[in-house]
């Protein structure tokens, strides 16, 4: 697993108020970013694309168009359990991305083999099928780790999505995104009811079946205790694709992190500016420009569609890579107005912030500099935190309540972390836990249940930020039970250094932590797999559910859907991503949606990790964004900034 970003400098604390922002000037009409139709040549683009786009009429190659391509003799592969994708051309390798500056979000690796592609070298867990016993178990305290809408798809003009774009796209590009969650990377999370942050994506109950054996074909209907409903064909097509923004020519990778759904608009960051996309079509409704990258971006909204930026004041230059993460705005994404912009400042100097996030409809962002919290609606200042010489708040989770984390003690002493659940319009403390001295660094999982991850004297060893899971009481403060998580087991991960929010590969929802196990050999030659487990938040104990990707695929949990878990599975070289639902008692898989086999569109899914990229699913629809824009590749590759995806 990638490394998180290293840890900020220390900055002096402060307990001065905000100050008004000026808002930035309107952009000039036409200007890069502003509405206007959507290029050619994407996958699935509402236009006609140009010779030898995907969508493009065009001779199938031999073995006919989107046939399984054989497999090449196997050959030495990348280190064992590293991502995988199918090898590219020889071609020089890129160079390796520069450092980000402080504040950003790092640029993981290249997007590697496929899994489940011929050439990977055997696994230590021992023969294909039969994973390290006891796998997915908790190991020993300590030991060395590892971490909204309801919407009718169009299918794409151009053809039925059996043209091809580049066959080659993102695979050997060097710098593939980091998240979220999204979440995570997507990183989506719910209560114990079963009810999602974000109305969009919570669920009520429901029955209905699946889909028949592997054709795609079902009868409708909704999954059982889930909102999302199971379609008559669960095969997908590509609805639309946002191509790679231009960026300045002194940058080589700039920020774009943060996209969400509503019923209304698919909201992604690009290059200084939020856009506002339909759904369905792709079509841009609407544009919000900024004067620098977006450096953070809450993934939760409140009812009214609202959420929380925090952006650059102007753009990196060669000569200055960052001018900070200063500002603090409100959206509103079905309008796609910026309602304010709010800076935070020591003395005479505004604070770098870290990290924001929306709990009902406050406002809360934190950095070791000191925090604030506004109303979203007025951008009333409602509290700051109290800071002292020893104490100050590193940040906050949001969703149906807000967590801080506070942390205590001197530089260079054993200090200590207080995990906080705090009222939001007054920032009253309700509960508090302390954790063990010398924990510096902690991420908030979920708020209700409260759920935190920490990497415990530095023992997880391989960057996940996740040595233990911490299911902590709201309301008296006291721990329910901890969950050693090693990371030669589990594939889950969190940035807690700066990032409080940032974990993906994990769900929480039915008061149990879904989390999956690291990638093993499976039954099938060359064949990669691994699952997800759940633990009782109540116990810490497996339940003894366990949902298996299937040979050559790898699930990664998505978020919860009522009592349902649903869940991602990358493919193997030859076939499409799949969205499952996982029935919450049962642990029964029902397929919700499959991409297309065709190569070019698995290159395009492929280049979207989903340890990386943020992944948004609903109704059918999935959609897929890069949190970094890169400079275009250099072997005449189209890249994009999101792909989407719907069944009918």
């Amino acid at each position: 697993m990638s490394q998180p970003p290293p840890p900020p400098p220390n900055q002096p604390p402060s307990d001065q108020p905000p100050s008004d922002q000026p808002e930035p000037k309107e952009p000039q009409k036409g200007g890069f970013g502003a509405p206007q139709d959507p290029p050619p040549g994407g996958f699935g683009a509402p236009q006609s694309p140009p010779p030898g786009g995907f969508g493009a009429p065009q001779s199938p190659p031999p073995g006919g168009f989107g046939a399984p391509t054989p497999p090449p003799p196997p050959a030495q592969g990348p280190g064992y359990g590293y991502p995988q994708t199918p090898p590219p051309p020889q071609t020089a390798p890129p160079a390796a991305p520069p450092q980000q500056p402080y504040g950003y979000p790092q640029t993981p690796p290249p997007a590697q083999p496929g899994y489940g592609y011929p050439g990977q070298p055997q696994s230590p867990y021992g023969a294909p099928g039969q994973p390290q016993a006891p796998y997915g178990a908790p190991g020993p305290y300590g030991y060395p780790q590892q971490q909204t809408m309801p919407m009718q798809p169009q299918a794409p003009q151009g053809g039925s999505g059996g043209g091809k774009f580049n066959a080659q796209i993102a695979i050997i590009v060097a710098a593939v995104v980091v998240v979220a969650l999204i979440i995570g990377g997507g990183v989506w999370y719910a209560n114990s009811s079963g009810k999602s942050d974000d109305k969009k994506t919570s669920a009520d109950s429901g029955g209905g079946t699946g889909g028949k054996g592997g054709d795609g074909k079902g009868t409708g209907g909704t999954s059982s205790n889930g909102q999302e409903k199971v379609p008559a064909s669960t095969a997908s097509t590509p609805l639309f694709q946002i191509p790679a923004p231009a960026i300045p020519k002194d940058d080589t990778s700039v920020t774009t992190v943060g996209s969400w759904l509503t019923d209304k608009v698919y909201a992604k960051s690009g290059v200084a500016e939020i856009n506002g996309y339909d759904p369905d079509s792709g079509a841009k409704t609407w544009t919000i420009k900024l004067p620098g990258p977006v450096c953070q971006a809450s993934r939760h909204t409140t009812e009214s569609d609202r959420t929380a930026i925090i952006y650059e004041p102007a753009m990196p230059t060669k000569a200055e890579p960052s001018h900070g993460c200063s500002q603090l705005a409100a959206i509103d994404l079905d309008t796609g107005k910026k309602l304010w912009t709010r800076t935070i400042k020591s003395g005479d100097q505004p604070i770098n912030l870290d990290n924001v996030t929306v709990s009902g409809n406050t406002v809360a962002a934190g950095s070791t500099s000191g925090g604030g919290a506004f109303d979203i609606s007025t951008a009333k200042p409602l509290w700051a935190p109290k800071t002292t010489d020893s104490c100050y708040d590193s940040g906050y989770g949001g969703g149906s309540k807000l967590v801080a984390v506070r942390k205590c003690g001197e530089y260079g002493s054993t200090r200590q972390l207080h995990i906080q659940t705090i009222d939001p319009k007054t920032g009253k403390v309700i509960s508090e836990y302390k954790m063990s001295p010398g924990i510096e660094y902690a991420s908030v999982v979920s708020t209700d249940p409260l759920v935190v991850a920490a990497d415990v004297g530095d023992s997880a060893g391989d960057g996940s930020g996740i040595s233990d899971f911490f299911s902590i009481d709201n309301k008296t403060g006291t721990l329910r039970t901890k969950i050693s998580a090693p990371g030669k087991t589990y594939a889950a991960r969190c940035d807690g250094i700066t990032r409080i929010e940032y974990c993906s590969s994990l769900a929480v929802g039915n008061d149990r932590l879904y989390i999956p196990t690291e990638e093993h050999d499976g039954s099938g030659e060359y064949s990669r797999t691994n699952e997800i487990v759940a633990f009782d938040l109540a116990t810490g104990k497996q339940t003894g559910q366990r949902a298996d990707a299937g040979d050559g695929y790898t699930i990664t949990p998505l978020r919860m859907d009522g009592t349902n878990l649903l869940a991602y599975k990358r493919p193997p070289y030859d076939k499409g991503g799949q969205v499952v639902t996982i029935d919450g008692t049962s642990f029964k898989e029902t397929k919700l949606l499959e991409n297309p086999a065709d190569q070019s569109v698995r290159d395009a899914e492929s280049s979207m990790l989903p340890e990386y990229a943020e992944i948004l699913f609903h109704d059918g629809h999935l959609y897929m964004s890069q949190v970094f824009a890169d400079k275009p590749s250099t072997t005449g590759t189209k890249d994009y900034l999101a792909i989407a995806f719907g069944t009918k």
